[in-house]
């Protein structure tokens, strides 16, 4: 290993998890027939909404029974929507591996204060056991996390014949990984992930399982106006028409759209799948031949194909104390931010000291492969050090 510069720069420096890296052809320009200045809520306004919602469920094909909506907050802002909205008549499962799953255990264990809240867990790096999940209760889960680079393997674990809900959080899993819609009953992204769009709008789609209990049961606690999904007990359908509970930015749905357009030139969610697939494989190879370095996520069944996550594993860097580990890990972006070659690729600050390098559609597999020359550059000059 050397600390050689290595030849090839990546064109595109951005790998961070989120907002994430632009489309490849991204120009503002793209964005010049944005309704700006004009009411959400006005003709322009609607069309441009409407098309957003109808490019999404063409491309991520989502059921035609299924309601696709636009909602505030982010991923966050939809997946509380429907925790508030949908949980309480039933038990729930919450599984977490990381710590956006974490996040929603908090949500209803501390916050909501379910009593028939069963968690079930597992470490960075790992699932939690999915043959344990109780169909019964509601079921709460990320498809892909985020933090630790682990995805469920595929839809295949979930019951059919199911009593409760499944309520899943794919931010990092819509347009990377296939979506087992039979067995979505709410799913939540947001823009900013794998299409690189804007942040601060998430999208909440809802299948027929899940109007139902909307329709059907109301939650013992008060509901804030931005999370009403419902009037009179029936569902308020204008949300997923384009008829926003709050004023989105139409600079960002006209990003979103953009992102959505280009998707389609690609051939589509097939064409974005191929794209991280691609992405993966070149860290995939790289990490079977570079000693210093491994993926998180041991099993390959389970690995993320956008947020991809590594640890150091070089014996004189797992020698250190857990302080001097996180001390090592944390010059490798430094020192590849210093040199314009890679953004924002820190492990998340809750997760084990390592690296987060994002592989999604919207990033180049040539980039990734030149930063994979990089890394080894960085670590050598760290260690040299």
């Amino acid at each position: 290993m050397t600390t050689s510069i290595p030849g090839q720069r990546p064109a595109n420096p951005c790998f961070s998890s989120g907002p994430c890296a632009k489309r490849p052809g991204y120009s503002l320009q793209n964005l010049k027939d944005a309704p700006l200045g004009r009411s959400h809520r006005a003709k322009a306004g609607k069309v441009k909404l409407k098309r957003a919602i109808d490019l999404t469920r063409e491309i991520l094909g989502v059921p035609a029974n299924y309601l696709i909506g636009i909602v505030p907050a982010s991923d966050t802002g939809a997946v509380e929507m429907a925790l508030w909205s949908l949980l309480g008549a039933r038990g729930v499962d919450m599984l977490s591996w990381e710590s956006f799953g974490e996040g929603w255990v908090t949500d209803v264990v501390k916050q909501l204060k379910l009593k028939d809240a069963r968690v079930l867990k597992a470490g960075y790096g790992d699932i939690a056991d999915l043959a344990a999940v109780n169909f019964d209760n509601d079921v709460v889960f990320t498809w892909n996390g985020t933090t630790s680079g682990v995805k469920v393997p595929n839809g295949d674990w979930i019951k059919d014949d199911r009593k409760g809900l499944t309520i899943c959080d794919a931010t990092s899993a819509a347009f990377a990984q296939p979506l087992d819609w039979a067995k979505l009953d709410v799913v939540t992204y947001s823009w900013q992930k794998v299409l690189g769009g804007e942040a601060a709008h998430g999208m909440l789609i809802l299948g027929p399982r899940a109007v139902e209990r909307l329709e059907s049961y109301a939650p013992a606690w008060p509901l804030p106006k931005i999370f009403r999904l419902t009037n009179n007990g029936k569902l308020i359908k204008g949300i997923f028409e384009g008829d926003t509970i709050n004023t989105p930015s139409m600079l960002c749905v006209e990003d979103y759209i953009d992102a959505l357009e280009w998707a389609q030139t690609i051939g589509g969610l097939n064409g974005l799948m191929s794209r991280a697939n691609a992405n993966l494989k070149a860290i995939a190879d790289w990490v079977a031949r570079t000693p210093w370095v491994d993926f998180l996520a041991t099993n390959e069944a389970i690995r993320s194909n956008t947020s991809v996550c590594l640890k150091i594993v070089d014996p004189a860097i797992t020698a250190l104390p857990a302080e001097g580990q996180a001390a090592f890990v944390k010059k490798i972006p430094a020192l590849l931010e210093a040199e314009k070659i890679a953004y924002d690729i820190d492990g998340y600050r809750d997760a084990p000291p390592g690296l987060r390098i994002w592989c999604g559609a919207t990033v180049e597999t040539a980039d990734v492969a030149a930063l994979t020359h990089w890394l080894d550059w960085a670590f050598a000059k760290a260690k040299a050090a």
